[in-house]
């Protein structure tokens, strides 16, 4: 491709659209693992119709970016894990990714795709070939969006609470032997380009993987409103009624103990399980937890009170290319739109 001219590269820039820092909102991960979902038209207008200001892609989709294009929706970008080795290697290939899945949507007929994040693989650290290659992905996009003239959209990554290996009480947070030689120069990245971490909470799986020893109120962050499975959790004077706010609160403590203060997280999925035989997998229980969820992170947690936490609820749709059982079962939609249960996303404003 040939190289931007400098009035192309200033107006590119001026054509960006970035919703920057944390703000009492939520958004939904928008993910495609099915054949039987929605047309992307389609889906774009379901979060609009219910003022969801956020949409989260696990890959680049042209289709659902075009969809997207004048909404002012904040659309966190993904890359394929697959693609981190060539995105780490080959300068080329990021631009040629930038090219192909950003620059395009940031002006042209339609309107801007409001870019929030690129973030580069999911869940890769630790355990995965791929891991290594995050950092160099991540620098390779940045250089090529700003080379592209695309300014002010962040790049990062997205990581499980596997990084952790210590996580009880949130005070003890710190980031795994294994992990930390990747994470501790990744978030010293990241706060060097005041960008966020991407975490992946899910309260649900530490519930079900606990043999009844984690109550299902503190789970389900109803453990305020439900004196009979309430259960509270005192570190040095700090006190957790819920699992979602140790969670995010281990992982800022694991950060700081990487040497970063301030840095930035971002809860990328959070979900419960409606269906699929998993322990605590029902209706009731899911439309409980996300809404508990949309109403609690404007609150901040307790080791940032008032600070909300930006929060992507998992998923949009129940995704039947999924493993079988409760994998299945996160949508707050069926493919054909109708509601597994109700989320008032009004309750986050």
């Amino acid at each position: 491709m040939a190289p931007w001219s400098v009035l192309a590269c200033a107006v590119l820039s001026l054509s960006v659209l970035f919703l920057g820092g944390s703000e009492a909102a939520i958004g939904v991960n928008y993910g495609m693992i099915a054949n039987n979902l929605p047309a992307p038209e389609q889906v774009v207008s379901m979060y609009k119709s219910r003022n969801i200001s956020y949409v989260r892609l696990f890959h680049p989709d042209t289709a659902a970016l075009a969809a997207l294009r004048g909404t002012g929706i904040g659309v966190v970008l993904g890359t394929l894990n697959e693609d981190l080795p060539r995105l780490a290697s080959d300068a080329s290939f990021a631009q040629s990714w930038v090219s192909s899945y950003v620059s395009p949507f940031v002006t042209g007929e339609g309107g801007a795709v409001t870019f929030r994040y690129i973030n580069a693989g999911n869940e890769v650290i630790p355990g995965t070939e791929y891991g290594a290659q995050v950092l160099p992905a991540m620098r390779n996009l940045e250089s090529a969006l700003r080379s592209a003239g695309v300014a002010g959209v962040p790049v990062t990554t997205a990581v499980a609470t596997s990084v952790l290996g210590a996580s009880y009480p949130p005070s003890q947070g710190a980031f795994s032997e294994a992990a930390a030689p990747l994470m501790a120069p990744i978030v010293a990245y990241l706060s060097s380009k005041s960008a966020p971490l991407l975490v992946n909470v899910y309260p649900y799986f530490a519930y079900s993987d606990s043999g009844g020893q984690v109550n299902l109120g503190y789970a389900l962050l109803s453990g305020e409103s439900s004196a009979s499975s309430s259960q509270v959790v005192t570190d040095g004077g700090v006190v957790y009624t819920n699992m979602f706010d140790a969670i995010v609160d281990a992982a800022h403590e694991a950060v700081e103990k990487a040497g970063v203060q301030g840095l930035e997280l971002v809860v990328s999925e959070t979900g419960w399980p409606s269906g699929g035989g998993g322990v605590g997998a029902t209706v009731e229980n899911a439309a409980a937890y996300m809404n508990n969820v949309v109403r609690h992170v404007g609150a901040g947690t307790p080791r940032r009170p008032g600070k909300p936490v930006e929060t992507y609820l998992f998923a949009m749709f129940n995704e039947n290319g999924k493993a079988e059982g409760v994998e299945q079962h996160f949508g707050i939609f069926q493919p054909d739109m109708s509601e597994v249960y109700h989320v008032d996303f009004a309750a986050a404003a």
